[in-house]
């Protein structure tokens, strides 16, 4: 499936921003659940029930995201139109609720996904579901690439998997978000990370200084104060080229799509890796923007993104793990 952006939506800010804010996200009736997480803390999971004998799709939401998000509503939307059966869970502190332990969640987390996965796997077995398929979004969508890289063959529990604008190279998609009209979606991060943090303070008082967190103005100062330390690494450097899923794209050996536009804000064409595994389809549209792909006519639609990862999922490569790494520039 070719994307092309609608002329109307000229540039890659306009394809980011439009879709998530003015395009209307269609309505999704979930059921959460609430899982006890081994480190006593919570995971706040929210459901679409679909037919016995489905398929069951998992959603792993970007930075600061939810089931609320216009990608997680669009492709939920489109999972239940199929009777398929869903999933978008929170990470810890993403669901509305402050979560309990001196952590949040990272790009690289790839032990959260793990543990999530294989509980919603047996799940969906049990359910009988034929197939059960993993995406993710942005933030999640590294944390994904991650996990299924890490494991390898123990990750074939998956069926397939699809990481939409995932930040593949996370310190060239740090420096492109510390610049320019960037700042912008900086800001938009740091305006609802920061205020979480000042709560953890007060659940954990010197947990990492405060001074610090007010004065970052980018997201290489708050990693540095907030998520590198509390999730195991040196600083931002050692977070920013550990956690970066460019390095794992050749040992995957789950079939997976990575679809990532080459005027993505977020990560700029031009740093998008070249290299994957046999099973992995690199498809790196012109435009799009960051979880953009807005279709259709003036108001729009948000159709495009859940339709094109149903499509690989169904069968368009999930199927052949064989051959070329293969990259698309359609």
């Amino acid at each position: 499936m070719k994307y092309t952006a609608p002329r109307w939506l000229p540039s890659g800010h306009l394809q980011t921003i439009y879709p998530a804010v003015c395009i209307s996200k269609p309505a999704v009736a979930f059921r959460r659940e609430r899982w006890q997480t081994p480190d006593g803390d919570f995971v706040d999971v929210d459901f679409v029930d679909g037919q016995p004998g489905q398929p069951f799709v998992v959603l792993f939401h970007g930075l600061e995201g939810s089931s609320d998000s216009h990608y997680a509503r669009a492709l939920m939307a489109e999972v239940r139109a199929r009777g398929w059966s869903g999933a978008v869970p929170h990470f810890r502190g993403c669901s509305g609720e402050p979560n309990l332990a001196p952590r949040f969640y990272h790009s690289g987390d790839a032990a959260e996904i793990d543990w999530v996965i294989r509980r919603l796997h047996a799940r969906a077995m049990d359910a009988a579901c034929s197939r059960f398929y993993a995406t993710g979004v942005s933030l999640g969508g590294n944390a994904l690439l991650r996990w299924l890289g890490e494991s390898q063959h123990q990750a074939e529990i998956v069926d397939a998997a699809c990481a939409v604008s995932a930040p593949l190279d996370l310190a060239r998609g740090g420096e492109s978000l510390s610049r320019g009209f960037n700042l912008l979606y900086t800001r938009m991060f740091l305006n609802t990370l920061k205020p979480k943090c000042v709560a953890k303070l007060k659940q954990f008082p010197g947990l990492y200084d405060l001074n610090a967190l007010m004065a970052a103005k980018d997201l290489y100062a708050f990693d540095n104060v907030v998520t590198a330390p509390l999730h195991g690494y040196r600083n931002t450097e050692d977070y920013w080229d550990r956690a970066s899923a460019k390095h794992v794209l050749t040992d995957i050996t789950v079939p997976t799509l990575v679809l990532n536009a080459k005027n993505d804000p977020f990560l700029p064409g031009i740093h998008l890796p070249r290299k994957a595994a046999p099973g992995v389809l690199l498809d790196y549209p012109e435009h799009g923007g960051h979880v953009g792909f807005a279709a259709g006519a003036p108001p729009g639609s948000l159709s495009w993104l859940p339709q094109r990862l149903i499509h690989f999922l169904e069968g368009e490569n999930a199927s052949r793990a064989a051959g070329k790494g293969r990259m698309c520039e359609a």
